[in-house]
């Protein structure tokens, strides 16, 4: 028997921002409210073959480079288009010490937590 990530929880300073942010990023709907945090993820809900992000809120979120950070790939358009798409959404260009010539860029959510959009293209899930 083996596991399976079900969810991933950030700590934040506003469940709000970063709700709408990650659900235009990833085409997730709210799932959930409890105590203050928000569980996002895609329509078909939790236990479906893609993990929901619970954020959670907090006085004191870790910003900036965590020890775990989330990697994305377009899925309908080509990297520059979806670059484009999430920079309009709110995230900023990230400065980690990148050479400048990786086939992926590094940004960061409204809220400074660093995550990378990278080049190759995947094929929509169903739900």
């Amino acid at each position: 028997m083996s596991c399976r990530i079900s969810e991933l929880v950030l700590n934040c300073a506003d469940p709000e921002v970063l709700a709408r942010f990650w659900c235009d990023v990833l085409g997730y709907v709210e799932l959930d409210r409890e105590d203050g945090a928000i569980e996002i993820g895609p329509a078909a809900g939790f236990g479906g073959l893609q993990p929901t992000i619970i954020l959670s809120p907090s006085s004191n979120p870790r910003t900036g480079r965590l020890p775990l950070h989330i990697d994305v790939n377009p899925v309908d358009r080509d990297q520059a288009a979806e670059l484009e798409r999430l920079l309009a959404l709110g995230a900023r260009p990230a400065d980690v010490g990148q050479a400048g010539d990786e086939p992926w860029h590094v940004l960061q959510d409204p809220e400074g937590n660093e995550f990378c959009l990278l080049r190759k293209r995947l094929d929509p899930l169903d739900s």
